[in-house]
């Protein structure tokens, strides 16, 4: 049955639609179990009616006809208890309900199983029999298997608009359904457009290992095509020079880096050397960095992973020669694709890019972090968007809460618009808070730092009225190379850091590397990273690595005195204590090299349940704490949020959450130690009440985050966010404690300026 259980799947995950998956289906299990019948019946939300939709046993004629409402018959049954039902003599049955158009009369045994996806009801498989007999254990178990895989291929038919077509049966359904696709706000804003799709005409994955015939002619092949990919990079650069700072054109030297002698480059042409042919080294090498950073846990580091196939695929375009026709852009471009990059941003004329939207990416990816500079809405990662079928069609993208709409009625269409006209009123009323204190209206004082990874960042974070740098990751150095960079080396990255946001503080993470951040260099392999040799485990188990990069930050500190270093992953005093004899050992030898440097404040990041429960003897160790807001709801709650099976779990408003956060404020200032928080939680707005409430005496953010949060704090009293803390902090649900902050927010007339309403709800 196993064997067989195998082959049904492989055939379901081959088909080209629903249709053709719910057909295999019916056919295969109605073999697999010697029935008379197998049928499929969804649950169609629009008409609250379970419809048959694919038969093997009955008359093919009722499919599309046999309509069953939610407590209907046998069928609706199953749906309403959400469990399998086996009857030996099914017509003698109370829900028992006879449709002529079947045939189905002479049937008598009946076992149906829900088909139930995350918690939802989506229809239910059926097999009939007519002998009278109960289906064994065996044959149960086989048939909710087959249920549970026929979820999957539903939900991915809803995502892919695939399903849509069985509405069109539907004489009743006449009216048109607004469509929409969720990923995650890259750069916030409104906009309105028509499709411009982006496919790509080379394919990494396909290129095949084969020797090379002449290895100096696959050696040219590659220079010459390295040194067009160049060439286009640095003119996209160009093209995009008047719309950014020149320290934004950073982010095309990153790519820059990735095709230098010392990294990609030279990797491929040892391949070559060896004897394998330029396109097949390419892929091997673009593969394998590919690899190493798409499994790591920092978001940002991960997105390089995006970076890296980009420079990969146009070096094979230039290898295999690809001709592709010039793009008609429209006034109103809105970019889609599988993985849109910044050099297709520069290919837009200029003053025709309205917003990008990105099969793949989070707000991480270097598009996502361009786009926010030049102020273009955007989505990344709408898994399940059809987007090959948008190619001209107009949408609608809305980057505050991240939809894609492919579908819409007049009235969404004007509502929006009316959203777009409020945006451009709140853009002006934001922009007047840049260099206003963040005090709430009874003079209560709060920081807001910034997150950041590259020039552009410090930038544009300081263009946005940010007062220092809660978390920059010192990860970025090491990931580009062949080796640990050197010391000096290092010192060269980090002083750009400090002197460009100098005198405001500067916080630098120490190396946070593990099993799930592999350095193709230093390869750690784990079953379970998350848990693993990671963050200050490995450098305190590595301190040559450890006190080459301490030093290297305290040189680059060196007249500017604006360092503090944040120790990461921290569980215990144990760890602390020997990281500060090296941080101390580092200082002294830094100043023996004749360095006039201070001694840097050193901090904890709190991340790990296990650091929550000792914050104050950790307090007692250090000059600041810091809260990792995303891993700590990671590990309080057990929950992967990039695992879609579970990510709705995934709450930063948990109780249990809130519950640690204001435990760890608490402990800190007790011990007089200042705290900080950074993470998604810190940057959103509606979070600020509470956690300025908790007392809370930095929120380090994403940049594009400062202003609303400003505007929040500035409009609301110390006062009133105790009072609304006080009201969340005995609330037992995350959705309650949401909307309970949502509905203070609105009725202190804040809320509007966080989030721009239209004339009606979107969502």
């Amino acid at each position: 049955m196993l064997k067989t259980l195998r082959g049904i799947v492989q055939e379901v995950n081959s088909a080209g639609d629903l249709q053709t998956a719910l057909d295999i289906i019916v056919r295969r299990v109605r073999e697999a179990m010697s029935t008379q019948v197998c049928s499929v019946y969804l649950w169609e939300p629009d008409t609250h009616e379970y419809v048959l939709m694919a038969t093997e046993g009955l008359k093919k004629s009722s499919i599309g006809r046999v309509r069953l409402s939610s407590a209907q018959g046998l069928v609706g049954l199953v749906g309403v208890r959400e469990e399998p039902i086996n009857l030996d003599d099914a017509p003698e049955h109370p829900n028992y309900q006879y449709f002529p158009e079947t045939g189905e009369e002479q049937f008598h045994s009946f076992l149906g199983v829900p088909i139930i996806h995350h918690r939802r009801v989506l229809g239910v498989l059926v097999v009939q029999q007519r002998e009278r007999r109960r289906f064994d254990e065996g044959e149960e178990a086989f048939l909710v298997t087959m249920s549970a895989q026929l979820a999957g291929v539903i939900v991915h038919a809803e995502a892919t608009g695939k399903i849509t077509e069985f509405n069109k049966r539907d004489s009743k359904s006449k009216l048109k359904k607004d469509q929409q696709f969720k990923g995650v706000s890259g750069a916030p804003g409104i906009a309105i457009g028509h499709a411009v799709v982006m496919i790509r005409s080379a394919d990494l994955d396909q290129v095949p290992s084969k020797p090379a015939n002449n290895i100096e002619a696959e050696q040219t092949l590659f220079r010459e095509a390295l040194e067009a990919v160049r060439r286009d990079i640095r003119m996209a650069g160009d093209k995009l020079a008047d719309q950014l700072r020149p320290e934004e054109q950073a982010l095309f030297d990153v790519y820059l880096n990735m095709l230098d002698d010392e990294a990609l480059g030279a990797e491929v042409r040892s391949l070559i050397a060896g004897g394998e042919w330029a396109q097949g080294a390419l892929s091997q090498v673009i593969r394998q960095y590919e690899q190493h950073f798409s499994v790591m846990d920092d978001p940002y580091l991960r997105e390089r992973a995006t970076d890296i196939r980009d420079m990969g695929i146009r070096l094979l375009e230039y290898m295999q020669s690809a001709k592709t026709a010039p793009i008609e852009y429209p006034d109103d471009a809105i970019l889609v694709g599988e993985e849109i990059t910044p050099t297709m941003l520069a290919e837009v004329p200029k003053g025709k890019l309205q917003g990008i939207v990105s099969v793949e990416g989070s707000s991480n990816s270097h598009v996502a972090i361009l786009a926010r500079a030049m102020g273009i809405p955007t989505i990344m990662g709408v898994q399940g968007l059809p987007y090959s079928r948008l190619d001209g069609k107009q949408i609608i993208i809305d980057g505050y809460r991240g939809k894609v709409f492919t579908l819409f009625s007049d009235q969404l269409l004007e509502n929006f618009r009316e959203i777009v006209e409020e945006e451009k009123e709140l853009v002006r009323e934001l922009d007047t808070l840049k260099n206003l204190p963040c005090e709430t209206k009874d003079n209560h004082r709060i920081k807001l730092w910034v997150n950041t990874g590259l020039m552009a960042d410090v930038f544009r974070s300081l263009d946005r009225g940010a007062e220092g740098v809660g978390l920059y990751r010192t990860e970025v150095p090491f990931m580009i190379k062949d080796r640990f960079p050197t010391e000096k080396e290092q010192m060269q990255t980090y002083r750009e850091q400090l002197k460009a946001f100098a005198p405001s503080p500067v916080t630098m993470r120490t190396l946070d590397i593990g099993g799930d951040k592999e350095l193709s260099y230093f390869p750690i392999k784990e079953d379970n990273p998350f848990l693993g040799w990671r963050g200050i485990r490995i450098t305190l188990d590595h301190p040559e690595i450890f006190l080459v990069q301490v030093r290297a930050m305290m040189k680059a500190s060196e007249g500017l005195n604006n360092l503090r270093i944040m120790l990461p992953m921290i569980t215990g005093t144990g760890e602390v204590e020997e990281a500060m004899r090296l941080i101390h050992r580092a200082y002294y030898e830094v100043c023996e090299e004749g360095f006039h440097v201070v001694m840097p404040e050193v901090g904890v990041m709190i991340e790990v349940p296990a650091a929550v429960y000792q914050t104050r003897e950790l307090a007692q160790m250090v000059d600041f704490i810091s809260v990792g807001s995303n891993d700590l709801t990671q590990y309080i709650l057990a929950v992967d949020r990039n695992n879609a099976r579970v990510a709705d779990l995934y709450h930063s408003y948990h109780p249990a959450v809130l519950q640690a956060l204001k435990k760890i404020a608490d402990d800190a200032h007790m011990e007089s130690v200042q705290v900080s928080i950074c993470g998604e939680l810190a940057g959103d707005p509606i979070a600020a009440p509470i956690l300025l409430a908790m007392g809370y005496d930095i929120l380090s953010m994403n940049s594009a985050s400062l202003p609303k949060v400003k505007y929040v704090v500035r409009n609301i009293s110390y006062s009133w966010s105790q009072e609304l803390l006080a009201r969340v902090m005995i609330a037992d649900s995350p959705e309650v404690i949401h909307s309970t902050i949502e509905l203070a927010l609105e009725d202190a007339g804040v809320l509007s300026f966080i989030r721009p309403q239209g004339g009606r709800k979107t969502s």
